[in-house]
């Protein structure tokens, strides 16, 4: 009765080893990268197609996505966003000097815009990566494309290093905000 056992529990663990050997195989996983960022999930290929975790790829790109239950697609935007940081209304200006006070403004043109969204968010991180929110406004837009002026922000530069300015989106008023661009400043 004890060998039976035995030899019942050997061959379920065979068969079951063997399956994961032929599924591992069936399915290999690949290493993605985009503009040399290597992506944290891997992609797979099973049965000669290539799958990608679009998420990361559209956060990646800097693109928008919208998934449709009913139909299971998932459709990428990337629009175009262009920023401009100008300086009292005058001067264009990209590099500070660690510790200046600098009031500006961001202008963006945005074009190719194929989708409806809900909002936009500017805001600036500073090397740390603490999050100061420029300009943020939850308004429908249906227009392919416009021109987006924050208001005034004065601003100290504090520390040297790496200052972004990201420009978010969101289709529906309950999405997540999703940067479709971004511009750094330089702090020296």
């Amino acid at each position: 009765m004890k060998f039976r056992k035995i030899l019942i529990l050997l061959l379920v663990m065979s068969l079951w080893g063997g399956t994961m050997i032929f599924a591992d195989s069936a399915a290999q996983k690949i290493r993605v990268i985009v503009n040399g960022s290597t992506l944290d999930d891997s992609g797979l290929i099973v049965d000669g197609k290539t799958y990608l975790p679009i998420r990361q790829i559209a956060d990646t790109l800097q693109s928008l996505i919208v998934w449709d239950d009913e139909g299971k697609t998932a459709t990428l935007f990337k629009p175009n966003v262009h920023m401009f940081l100008f300086q009292d209304d005058k001067k264009i200006f990209g590099n500070v000097t660690a510790g200046s006070k600098i009031t500006f403004n961001v202008f963006a043109q945005i074009d190719n815009l194929t989708t409806d969204i809900s909002g936009v968010k500017v805001s600036l991180f500073d090397p740390s990566g603490t999050e100061t929110i420029i300009q943020s406004e939850n308004e429908k837009t249906e227009k392919d494309n416009f021109w987006y002026k924050t208001n005034d922000i004065t601003y100290t530069f504090n520390s040297p290093g790496k200052y972004v300015i990201r420009f978010f989106m969101k289709i529906n008023p309950n999405d997540d905000w999703r940067v479709v661009s971004e511009k750094t400043i330089t702090s020296k």
